[in-house]
């Protein structure tokens, strides 16, 4: 339960509905406890008529006991949907507000994050476990307040008829509430065995699914459905072993109330020959108790939801509470220029352990490009992780415009930088809308889609298609060859104008003539900003004011295209042999 004590900022939010709720559950049991004392005085009239009485003062008292018993039935009705239309609805406001917060908590959490946690277990907490959370909230707490107050009020008017009786009634409730104490660790250890495993389940659907072309290239279907298939029958045994715990409340108790059914039956027989009871006080007794049942009976069902829900909300905790390791430092608006240095840093992964850079440093002014080339693993990619702080380095400075990265106001810097990763991500929208997606502008014309499009080579393709800019790309672009990806994602960083515009690798897809053309357009477009060019190929970064070579993190050649080929080593040895690649 100590997990779900994060939640009590949301019953003080909606706290007047919740309390609302609390009244309708009082007036709706009000109502329920006043029924069986109708009965109770209609068999004590009707015992009390002689054999002589006329039929039509039987059918008037019949009448009168029928309209009060569906008068309190229409009350009790009424007052039972206001209280659901406060309690249950209070859950939903709820769960609307947890997904939220969940949701901007994702989007806080830094890029570490997601690569040490899965996919398909993020989105089963924001989705099934929210929904474990959302049934405490509404239909347990529901059900839990309507057993508090209807056990008051049938109890009071219980004791009113007979405490003896009632006490001997309500001998088999504390040993329902044993078993339920018992069982309840049972439930939240074995809640937390399905939840995990259906975590597990999820991330194997979504990463099948992303990779469908993989596996049916490499016909792996059968082994795939075996491994998924393997993952749904240990969550459907987790699941047994739970519905086996949870099935053993309702009988015992439907078995316990009956047995106080009994008891009432016998002991309100010997009390009415003894003269202690009326004659009526056995079939309102017997109401009463069957009154309790199901209220009783959600005993176990509610604590079942309330173990579930608290697995879930732990699950949903450990990544809410987190901090992100990177926040934004500053609020103050910050206006790039484009000057850009690296002094003595250096960075190795926490996972992996692997040292990507080691005591780099380099400049960029403001209007030149910058060349970055090695071999894979060379650290490359890790230098523009590093720029747009999706990382931070262990050792060193990263300055922009002269001032730490890490003191600038880092949303007004990423607005101003333009950026596509080398692995390129389009969203199942148009084309225009995925072009759209590098501003925040709401105005961006045709005109402008078309002309971003066409720096980017990539306009014709995109008139190819029938219905053009409003084209609806499947998931992750799915319908797009992988250069016309990487080109959609270069329109896509254009259409923001970026002061300063990394490219990492996004050319490896296209060939050569193409290459040539984006490369002269975004000379013209980038004039007067700062570029970072990341590439295999030299073609790709030869027009650069500078380049450096990498290895193993290190820096090893640093000058223009011609100096380098001058120094004649690694640079020049790569050069020669992409350029014999070329000519063969």
């Amino acid at each position: 339960m100590k997990s779900l004590s994060y939640l009590n900022k949301y019953f003080l939010k909606y706290k007047w509905r919740f309390l609302l709720g609390i009244l309708f559950t009082i007036a709706s049991n009000y109502f329920g406890a006043q029924m069986p004392l109708i009965v109770k005085d209609a068999v004590n009239s009707l015992t009390n008529y002689s054999e002589m009485a006329g039929l039509e003062s039987v059918i008037l008292l019949s009448l009168k006991v029928g309209g009060l018993y569906i008068l309190l039935s229409l009350g009790k009705g009424f007052f039972l949907f206001l209280m659901r239309q406060t309690i249950i609805v209070m859950s939903r406001f709820i769960e609307y507000d947890l997904k939220n917060e969940i949701y901007q908590q994702y989007q806080k959490l830094d890029f570490n994050f997601f690569k040490m946690n899965n996919t398909g277990d993020l989105m089963n907490r924001i989705s099934e476990d929210v929904s474990q959370v959302r049934m405490y909230l509404g239909p347990g707490n529901m059900y839990t307040i309507n057993l508090i107050v209807l056990f008051v009020m049938v109890i009071s008017q219980m004791v009113m008829i007979d405490p003896i009786l009632t006490l001997f009634v309500l001998i088999p409730l504390p040993l329902m509430s044993i078993i339920i104490y018992k069982v309840s660790s049972k439930i939240n250890t074995l809640s937390s065995a399905v939840q995990k495993e259906q975590s597990l389940m999820s991330t194997l659907a979504q990463e099948t699914f992303s990779g469908i072309r993989v596996v049916k290239a490499y016909s792996r279907e059968h082994e795939i459905h075996d491994k998924f298939n393997a993952s749904a029958e240990s969550y459907r045994s987790k699941n047994m072993k739970l519905v086996v715990v949870n099935a053993l409340f309702m009988p015992t108790i439907v078995f316990l109330i009956g047995l106080s059914t009994l008891i009432s039956i016998y002991l309100g027989g010997l009390l009415f020959y003894s003269g202690d009871i009326s004659k009526g006080d056995i079939p309102a007794f017997i109401l009463y108790i069957n009154m309790l049942t199901w209220p009783f009976a959600s005993v176990g069902w509610v604590t079942s939801i309330i173990q579930r829900a608290a697995a879930s909300q732990e699950r949903i905790n450990q990544f809410l509470l987190i901090k992100p390791e990177i926040t934004n430092p500053s609020s103050t608006p910050f206006v790039l220029k484009g000057k850009v240095e690296f002094r003595n840093v250096s960075y190795r992964y926490p996972n992996s352990g692997t040292q990507a850079i080691t005591n780099l440093n380099f400049t960029v002014e403001p209007g030149e490009t910058l060349g970055i080339i090695g071999r894979t693993g060379s650290g490359k990619s890790t230098i523009l992780n590093l720029l747009m702080r999706n990382i931070d380095p262990d050792e060193g400075q990263i300055l922009i415009d002269g001032k730490d990265l890490k003191e600038i106001n880092l949303e007004d810097f990423r607005r101003q930088t333009g950026i596509v990763p080398q692995e390129v991500f389009l969203f199942s929208d148009t084309i225009g809308n995925n072009i759209r997606f590098g501003t925040e502008r709401d105005d961006v014309t045709g005109s402008e889609l078309e002309e971003v499009s066409e720096f980017a080579h990539v306009l014709h393709n995109i008139k190819q298609f029938p219905d053009g800019m409003n084209t609806m790309l499947g998931e992750r672009g799915v319908n797009l060859s992988g250069g016309q990806k990487q080109r959609v994602s270069i329109a896509r960083a254009l259409i923001k104008r970026p002061k300063l515009l990394l490219l990492d690798d996004c050319l490896s897809a296209v060939d050569t003539e193409t290459e040539e053309a984006i490369l002269s357009n975004l000379s013209k477009v980038m004039k007067g900003n700062t570029g970072l060019i990341v590439s295999h190929r030299i073609s790709s970064l030869r027009n650069a004011e500078k380049i450096i070579l990498l290895e193993n993190g290190h820096k090893t050649e640093e000058g223009s295209h011609q100096e380098l080929l001058e120094l004649n080593g690694t640079y020049a040895a790569i050069y020669h042999k992409q350029l014999a690649e070329d000519t063969e």
